[in-house]
């Protein structure tokens, strides 16, 4: 399908718009429901986009990523972000409920394999459903890995990314007094689950506005935190995530339980220059994932909506169309 040209920087590289011809609020258990979408073709190669954050959520440009004739693109919002309900909770919200959810989503949309799609923190969740799941996932697209270690937060929490942005990072580090700031992300946590609603906006708003700061390359530093609703269920969801070191049994659990994925293939798209989750880790994920390919993007930073990115993400995916459309063949 052709695609149509809609911004000059990055749309030119994806699929035109398109509406969900399905879409479902889904009981998990727990209190919460999450929204569920699919797009495109109800017999194509099916795949789930995990967004970022975690909180997020999901938005209509991340279905065109896809041909739509091509793939089932299924697109949901994870527990407490987007429309999923209820907004902002973390109660019952960790890494392995969310991999829960994405086996109930397959269940119920009667999907035995699907191929995996995500970036930053969605890269991380793909990575962890994969190893969890490997019979299930077919293949894996990836782009600014994060694989949720500790040396990532300290570059990110603890002053290395800093050292490129000084005056967003001195606004982000000042909100918190100054025997607090050894550790940002627990300073920050006590303000974001104060009970204060007012209080919690306001280092939610600080906490999505440092990151959105770095997220491209060209940003001049005045990325902001989007809404107030938003912003609160990003920065609590990431915080609680974070703060507990995204649920996970050690330190490096991904890089160690690499060997359960060997056969499934990826394609990792970085950008050189991202602020947010730096090269190394893809990096690290490339030289342990035997079965994967990387590609660096030159003059790109974390962002998806990145023209380099988009282009080489759009190829990934019809790549990997291209090749599950000549296997059904045979």
């Amino acid at each position: 399908m052709d695609r149509t040209a809609t911004h000059p920087q990055s749309g030119s590289f994806l699929y035109p718009p398109l509406e969900p011809y399905a879409s479902r609020m889904l009981d998990v258990g727990d209190g919460h429901t999450i929204y569920v979408e699919e797009c495109g073709n109800p017999k194509g190669l099916p795949v789930v986009v995990l967004h970022g954050g975690p909180g997020g959520g999901c938005s209509p440009s991340m279905r065109r990523f896809f041909d739509p004739q091509a793939y089932r693109i299924i697109l949901f919002d994870q527990r407490g972000c987007g429309l999923s309900r209820p907004h902002a909770s973390v109660d019952a919200n960790t890494t392995w409920h969310l991999v829960a959810d994405m086996e109930k989503i397959r269940k119920t949309l009667n999907i035995g394999k699907w191929a995996l799609f995500g970036g930053s923190w969605g890269a991380t969740l793909a990575l962890i459903y994969a190893q969890a799941h490997p019979d299930r996932a077919l293949h894996l697209v990836l782009r600014g890995v994060f694989l949720m270690t500790q040396d990532e937060l300290d570059w990110f929490y603890g002053g290395g990314a800093g050292r490129f942005w000084p005056d967003q990072w001195r606004h982000f580090r000042d909100m918190v007094p100054e025997n607090e700031r050894h550790d940002l992300i627990a300073a920050y946590h006590e303000r974001l689950f104060s009970g204060d609603s007012m209080r919690e906006t306001r280092f939610a708003r600080a906490w999505a506005s440092w990151e959105n700061a770095l997220a491209t390359i060209a940003s001049d530093g005045r990325g902001g935190a989007g809404s107030s609703h938003y912003a609160r269920a990003f920065a609590r969801l990431e915080n609680h995530y974070f703060f507990n070191r995204g649920f996970l049994r050690e330190d490096g659990q991904i890089l160690h339980d690499l060997s359960r994925i060997a056969h499934i293939p990826g394609i990792i798209v970085q950008g050189r220059y991202d602020m947010i989750c730096p090269p190394i880790s893809a990096q690290r994920l490339h030289d342990g994932w035997r079965s994967s390919r990387l590609r660096m993007v030159g003059l790109a930073g974390h962002a998806l909506s990145e023209p380099g990115i988009s282009r080489e993400l759009v190829r990934a995916t019809d790549a990997v169309a291209a090749r599950f459309a000549r296997r059904r063949s045979r």
